[in-house]
């Protein structure tokens, strides 16, 4: 099965700790939809969403990945899917010009004037570093106000996983 990661999920230690076997296969560009920290988590921050605008100039990014059919319940779990988010399949378009269909997680639920996390933000801009996305793309997410998590050791928790992650001016996922 064939995955499209464009928030958390696209940092590698971030989809490991998760499901293990996941494969990187490609990044890819969606078109007509953009990117929000939109989605409310259950810690009352915002989580990523894409938003449908029907316009061909916007485009959110992300990375594909192959998960299998016994791993896409955990997945499904850590998602809310049902809940949280809806699944649904989306043709992309990778660096090379193919189109491929994947499915993503889409959610039940906006309020726009949610900011996520700084540790959140730092998964995203992590995994958008390691795809290589577009650099303008990147910055776009870095533009994002993000705010400190008042629990302290959900953040320490959240950021284990990394032995380092350039986050912006070498500065790695340590705060």
């Amino acid at each position: 099965m064939l995955y499209f990661a464009y928030g958390s999920n696209m940092s590698v230690p971030r989809i490991k700790a998760r499901i293990p076997a996941a494969e990187f296969v490609t990044t890819a560009r969606l078109h007509g939809f953009r990117l929000t920290f939109s989605k409310p988590g259950c810690d009352h921050s915002g989580k990523c969403d894409v938003i449908q605008t029907g316009r061909e100039d916007d485009a959110v990014f992300g990375v594909v990945y192959r998960i299998s059919a016994l791993d896409k319940p955990i997945l499904d779990r850590y998602e809310g899917l049902g809940i949280d988010y809806l699944e649904r399949s989306v043709a992309l378009h990778t660096p090379d010009g193919d189109e491929i269909r994947a499915y993503l997680y889409v959610a039940t639920e906006q309020q726009p004037e949610l900011s996520p996390y700084d540790w959140y933000k730092k998964h995203v801009l992590c995994g958008a570093r390691e795809a290589g996305l577009p650099a303008d793309y990147v910055a776009s997410i870095e533009a994002v106000a993000a705010v400190p998590d008042p629990d302290p050791e959900r953040t320490r928790k959240e950021l284990s996983i990394y032995l380092s992650c350039p986050v912006g001016g070498g500065a790695a996922l340590s705060d």
